[in-house]
């Protein structure tokens, strides 16, 4: 399992145009991925569980992944994360 953590420093957080990008992205891989905050954590795939977290500007988030290419998924959604949000 490879876990990331970042902060948001978008100032609108995840919206919809970054979530919808973000749940496009997590489609690619074959690793399970999940997103959230210490009490709350949905599927990266899932826009609608994304949007429901309502994640702000200086929130950190986690990001998990489980699988056969969960190295490459994490250094893509890290980076798709820091060019993004």
């Amino acid at each position: 399992m490879k876990t990331i953590a970042y902060t948001i420093k978008d100032e609108l957080g995840i919206h919809a145009r970054p979530a919808g990008l973000l749940t496009k992205l997590a489609k690619n891989f074959k690793s399970k991925a999940m997103i959230g905050k210490p009490e709350k954590m949905v599927e990266a795939s899932n826009i609608i569980g994304i949007m429901s977290l309502g994640i702000r500007q200086g929130e950190e988030i986690t990001v998990t992944f489980e699988g056969e290419d969960e190295a490459e998924a994490a250094a893509t959604m890290e980076k798709f994360l820091s060019d993004n949000l």
